[in-house]
């Protein structure tokens, strides 16, 4: 039906083009009529189907419109975590509960890429933004602003070179397990391949907030990926600072993965360095007494499609520090998660999931644990 209303308005435009180009000129109506038709027409394009894929023109550029709108409700039973599920709330008596409902769109998001050919190759575009804004406010938080020119180099803000992307374990909500790195950074980074399958690159990005340095990162990694098999090992070298104190700040990540059978995966990241605490989930301070604090990590996943509709799994994920980092009344050296989660396809574009979280921190002066426990369910709509 649009197709056939967009070919009768273009009809109608070239018409009215015509008549106006054999009476030599248009009268003030018939020009009007015209932008109105043209008008009607730009805007059937903007609203067609498929205009989020890339068929959408401006000159010989490609315009994709994409994101997703999302609904989390969660219940925590000892202590508030929070619209991440923070498992450094955990222990906190501010955020002790007997039970606590809460709901949240705010990982909701939508993003824009472009894409234009050149004699330099495709230059490509990202802009991308969420509704996780500080204070617990939906407002619009960037996450990705970068330009691409052919295969090789990225100038902009994405994801840091030193996180191990391809092997991130799936979760309900919106952290992930705690002991991987996870940093959105603005950087140049310089990509290519060795064969088909394994992919190596370099970046100099700036470094993350609460390592408190204006000196630039260095970063490398390289990734063999068939499919079937992933390993990865990307390393780090920085400064952190603190006061008047700086020191290195240096470390690596270990990445493997398997699909040992139809539908399995099967995943371990590890990572280790000191004064890294900023980079990872639970972000530990980098600098404790004048002394940089070393720190190791990692997450294992397993994952399992049970069908075309529905894949159920389960991430366990580990942080350890020398040193302990105050998060109020109390301070952490070590920090777990667990995460037990199962998706269902609805339709194409929606998912309905529901997960099981499990945390736990220590109080480093005292030596005790604590726990909580979080049940969450999510609905997301993909456009």
């Amino acid at each position: 039906m649009i197709a056939k209303r967009k070919t009768a308005l273009l009809l109608a435009v070239s018409a009215l083009g015509l008549s106006g180009t054999v009476a030599g000129a248009q009268d003030a109506q018939t020009q009007a009529e015209l932008d109105a038709l043209r008008a009607r027409v730009e805007a059937l394009e903007a609203g067609k189907p498929g205009a989020g894929t890339g068929d959408l023109r401006i000159g010989n550029t490609t315009l994709d419109v994409y994101g997703y709108v999302k609904a989390d409700f969660f219940f925590d039973t000892d202590f508030e975590l929070g619209d991440l599920a923070d498992a450094t709330r955990i222990g906190e008596p501010a955020n002790a509960t007997s039970g606590s409902f809460g709901a949240t769109v705010r990982q909701s998001r939508i993003g824009l890429r472009t894409n234009t050919p050149s004699a330099i190759g495709d230059i490509s575009g990202q802009l991308e933004v969420d509704l996780f804004a500080s204070g617990g406010n939906a407002e619009f938080r960037l996450r990705h602003a970068n330009i691409r020119i052919g295969d090789n180099w990225l100038i902009g803000q994405y994801w840091t070179n030193f996180q191990p992307l391809d092997s991130y374990p799936t979760t309900v909500e919106f952290n992930g397990p705690v002991g991987i790195p996870f940093a959105r950074v603005p950087q140049v980074r310089y990509t290519n391949t060795i064969g088909s399958d394994t992919t190596f690159a370099v970046s100099i990005e700036e470094n993350v907030g609460g390592s408190n340095s204006d000196d630039p990162v260095l970063t490398g990694s390289i990734e063999y990926n068939s499919g079937t098999y992933l390993a990865r090992a990307s390393a780090l070298y920085g400064k952190a600072q603190s006061g008047a104190v700086e020191v290195d700040q240096t470390g690596y990540t270990l990445s493997a993965g398997v699909r040992p059978w139809q539908g399995g995966l099967f995943q371990v990241n590890y990572v280790d360095g000191e004064a890294l605490g900023p980079y990872l989930i639970a972000a530990g301070d980098a600098i404790v007494n004048g002394q940089a604090n070393d720190v190791d990590g990692f997450t294992v996943e397993f994952r399992q499609d049970l069908s075309a509709k529905w894949n159920v799994g389960i991430a366990y994920g580990q942080e350890n520090y020398d040193l302990p980092t105050s998060t109020g009344t109390l301070s952490f050296t070590e920090v777990e998660t667990i995460h037990v989660n199962a998706f269902y396809k609805a339709t194409d574009n929606l998912t309905l999931s529901a997960e099981f979280f499990y945390g736990e921190r220590n109080d480093a002066p005292t030596g005790r644990t604590f726990d909580s426990n979080r049940i969450q369910l999510a609905a997301q709509l993909n456009f």
